[in-house]
């Protein structure tokens, strides 16, 4: 989910303020953007330290002795994801119970089933960044990011590896998409190992963004915007024989442009990514 350029990676001073400014962010569809007027006086801008702290009560901030911040199970996030997970759950417990047929372009009269499926962001959809970003003061860097990941594990968005794991029983083939780099795979996929996703996690199950090799199923190559290569991602594994039925992600550019039955937003208040 995150991407290397901090343009592309809108943080906590742009979207955050601007999406908290009444009459000043512009919803459309349901869906935040990162277009806003420009503030006529300062009452019109919240102050950013009083956002910080909000956003440390809704995950309910723990600090523990040597200083790392933790989102709290009981935090209002928390309980905001699990009714998310439970309406995610009642929908599976019937979309899995039946397959439908695959589209048969020849027209013949057997078609396969496509399998269900099930899509998955990383960052803040499957595994929490919440200390990361209180680690860095809300201010990603390729860099820090980096380090983080090579050396610390995440914890799983709560009850997100237990729902994922579930849909796995069920009969649904999981597949992560984020738009992590190609070089963080290794410590991707050890880190939802590690914190119980019990998936497969080998290449054909877990798409990184690979701008110096982009695969041949993107028209748009290296220079795919966040919505095209999710999207484009999402026809390629349909064309596999899926059919997606639910896609999870914290942002609406996750979920945008097509390619699954239905989609389920994840909260997410510390970033933006168009």
């Amino acid at each position: 989910m995150p991407v290397p350029a901090l343009s592309r990676r809108v943080r906590l001073g742009a979207s955050v303020v601007a999406t908290l400014v009444a009459g000043t962010a512009v919803f459309g569809i349901g869906q935040a953007t990162a277009e806003h007027s420009v503030p006529r006086t300062d009452k019109e801008i919240p102050n950013l330290t009083q956002v910080q702290d909000k956003i440390k009560s809704y995950y309910g901030d723990t600090v523990t002795a040597d200083g790392e911040h933790y989102a709290s199970p009981d935090s209002n996030y928390a309980r905001q994801v699990h009714g998310i997970e439970a309406k995610a759950r009642a929908y599976l417990s019937t979309k899995l119970a039946r397959q439908r047929p695959a589209a048969d372009p020849a027209g013949t009269e057997h078609a396969k089933p496509a399998k269900p499926a099930i899509v998955l962001d990383m960052d803040d959809t499957t595994l929490l960044t919440y200390n990361y970003e209180l680690q860095v003061g809300f201010h990603f860097t390729p860099e820090s990011q980096d380090k983080y990941l090579a050396n610390t594990d995440m914890d799983p968005v709560f009850g997100m590896n237990r729902l994922v794991n579930w849909a796995r029983d069920k009969g649904a083939e999981v597949f992560f998409l984020t738009g992590r780099k190609e070089a963080q795979r290794e410590w991707s996929v050890r880190n939802l190992k590690n914190v119980g996703y019990d998936v497969p996690l080998d290449r054909t199950h877990v798409y990184l963004r690979d701008k110096e090799n982009p695969p041949a199923y993107l028209p748009c190559g290296a220079t795919c915007s966040t919505i095209e290569f999710k999207s484009g991602t999402r026809k390629h594994i349909e064309s596999l024989g899926y059919d997606i039925v639910a896609n999870f992600g914290d942002q609406y550019s996750d979920l945008r442009g097509g390619a699954a039955d239905r989609t389920f937003k994840l909260p997410n208040p510390m970033y933006y990514l168009p």
